[in-house]
């Protein structure tokens, strides 16, 4: 990536997550980043590129939180998870992230074209690392993962439409 191009993105996403992904239109974003649609354009190939560029670049973010997520046993994993998730200064990323996961739902064709599917994936695999491996493949398991992974994405929801952090906290961590 030219250093002018990975100085736009990171002046883009800095956009996005003030401002949302979902009509993302490229002429307030140019001013903003202090470029012009048209560099933009040649940058990138097309809006659509952008945004795919953009949320690679959330699913970096998020991927690099993933990696640093231990703990023995599945409740510990889920609690440092949930402390994540519920931290304040990840907010924008997360509103972020629960954008681009609904339009890959509503528009799956689209720039973020399995979003959705790539991030069950990933945090179903940082669970999956919690569990014993002995019985880490079996289907009691990848329930058990499954309900931990929906829980923590319904906590999620819940404190971003609400900000009640309390309540949620108190219903999402184990124990």
């Amino acid at each position: 990536m030219t250093g002018r191009r990975e100085e736009l993105l990171e002046k883009a996403y800095e956009f996005v997550l003030e401002h949302g992904i979902a009509g993302l239109s490229l002429r307030p974003l140019a001013k903003a980043v202090g470029s012009s649609p048209r560099v933009l354009l040649y940058l990138f190939e097309s809006k659509e590129g952008l945004v795919r560029e953009l949320l690679a670049r959330a699913r970096r973010d998020e991927l690099e939180a993933l990696d640093g997520v231990t703990g023995e046993g599945l409740d510990a994993v889920t609690a440092t998870l949930w402390d994540w998730l519920s931290a304040p200064q990840h907010r924008r990323l997360l509103v972020l992230w629960v954008e681009a996961y609904a339009r890959s739902l509503v528009d799956p064709g689209g720039p973020w074209a399995g979003f959705a599917e790539q991030t069950v994936a990933s945090w179903l695999e940082v669970l999956a690392r919690a569990q014993d491996p002995a019985v880490r493949d079996s289907p009691a398991a990848l329930a058990e993962r499954t309900r931990g992974l929906a829980l923590l994405r319904g906590g999620l929801l819940d404190l971003l439409a609400t900000g009640d952090e309390r309540r949620v906290t108190d219903a999402v961590r184990p124990g």
